[in-house]
């Protein structure tokens, strides 16, 4: 009998476990799925490496830093190009560079006092955290507006970027998680896997012990002593639910259920040509723009994305709409060289929706023995649902071994 039984081998269940496991604790990790990941995985479809919607990881994820050294990663250039009605602009922090910065300081973007506003803003989001996760919370489009940002600055480029970190145009996201996210991206360096993102839970699930997860295990019920899967029950000491939040809802009734946001990925191929020198997320700034939220030619930052000879294109939107009016896009943002579309990825319970006021640690000791992990129980994002896993592990820790001081 294990000492604990994890259902779900996404990051905060793999997390979860790594730490159950380095304590000593035998644990055994049960996944419904032929593969460790839940939303983080990557299919190979001829050649193509296509992540499951558009994913990235930031280095500046304090979770995340005990893998880095295991990951081949592959960095975008920092910043943004945007595609307006005037040309096209390279936006970015100007301590990495006074160029990136010179667009937010003129038309048809940004201004000297639209960059200043910004600028404050950046700065208390690099202060102390618990400020920012304390206190009055407004949705980012009003703290915005407090804040003076408005005008081309926000509708042509705050709003793009951060629609496809949301999965919401209005920006009716909490501002405590806006500032952590924009906190994320003025300390760290965005980039992806050289194989997909599928090699972030590839790498956690390796630092188990041989045998730890068995995969091809639904688990249909949660019990006193265990859970019941199609095969039989599993008896464990404590119960880590570490599902996607509505399965995990189903297994704990009374769990709250929260709204999730959709995001579609568009994935694009054509003919090798010159790869950008230093590739970025582009953002359509245009005031008739259309539905595309982000493209980025994922192959000029990550080669092995693409077989030799091809690029590949990843494109988020947020709704279904035509696939020539998507590819129409594609071309006009990175250039009209063959695109051919090549799969479409609807993930339409991508990340639960953070609203104001946004609790930013929900509990996850449920009752003696009981334990839920995920990123509804933190923030909607891959460090949360790896700090919620190590949460997790902690209270399972401070409950069953004794061990209150592990660390959270």
């Amino acid at each position: 009998m294990p000492d604990v039984v994890v259902v779900g081998a996404g990051l905060a269940g793999l997390t979860a476990a790594i730490r159950l496991a380095d304590a000593g604790l035998e644990v055994e990790v049960l996944e419904a799925a032929d593969r460790v990941g839940g939303r983080v995985a990557t299919d190979i479809v001829d050649g193509y490496h296509l992540d499951r919607g558009f994913q990235v990881l930031n280095t500046a994820y304090p979770r995340l830093r005990p893998y880095l050294g295991d990951l081949d990663l592959r960095a975008f250039a920092r910043g943004a190009e945007i595609v307006t009605d005037d040309g096209r602009h390279r936006v970015g922090d100007p301590r990495q560079g006074l160029t990136l910065g010179l667009d937010l300081l003129r038309g048809p973007i940004g201004s000297l006092d639209g960059a200043l506003r910004l600028a404050r803003l950046s700065a208390r989001a690099l202060g102390p955290v618990h400020p920012l996760v304390t206190g009055p919370d407004l949705s980012t489009a009003a703290e915005l507006e407090r804040r003076g940002i408005d005008g081309p600055l926000v509708d042509s480029f705050l709003r793009p970027f951060l629609s496809g970190v949301f999965g919401e145009r209005e920006l009716a996201t909490s501002a405590r998680f806006f500032l952590l996210v924009w906190r994320t991206f003025l300390r760290g360096t965005v980039a992806v896997p050289s194989e997909g993102m599928g090699s972030l839970p590839a790498v956690l699930a390796a630092r188990l012990p041989a045998g730890a997860v068995r995969l091809g295990v639904r688990v249909r019920e949660v019990t006193a002593d265990g859970v019941r899967t199609d095969d039989g029950g599993v008896a464990a000491r404590s119960v880590v639910v570490a599902t996607d939040p509505h399965a995990a809802a189903d297994l704990l009734p009374g769990l709250r259920r929260p709204q999730m946001r959709r995001l579609v990925t568009w994935y694009h191929t054509a003919p090798t040509a010159d790869p950008a020198p230093d590739p970025m997320i582009v953002l359509d700034g245009r005031r008739a723009r259309g539905p595309v939220v982000t493209s980025v030619v994922i192959s000029d930052v990550a080669p092995r994305y693409a077989p030799p000879g091809r690029r590949l294109a990843a494109t988020t939107v947020l709704e279904d709409v035509p696939a020539q009016v998507v590819r129409r896009q594609v071309a006009e943002l990175h250039g009209d060289s063959g695109w051919e579309h090549l799969a479409t990825v609807d993930v339409p319970h991508a990340l639960p929706a953070a609203t104001p006021p946004l609790v930013v640690r929900r509990p996850v000791h449920l009752g003696p023995g009981l334990f839920v992990a995920g990123d509804h129980r933190d923030t909607p994002s891959l460090q949360g649902a790896m700090a919620s896993g190590a949460r997790t592990a902690s209270a399972v820790l401070a409950e069953v071994a004794g061990m209150s001081d592990f660390p959270a």
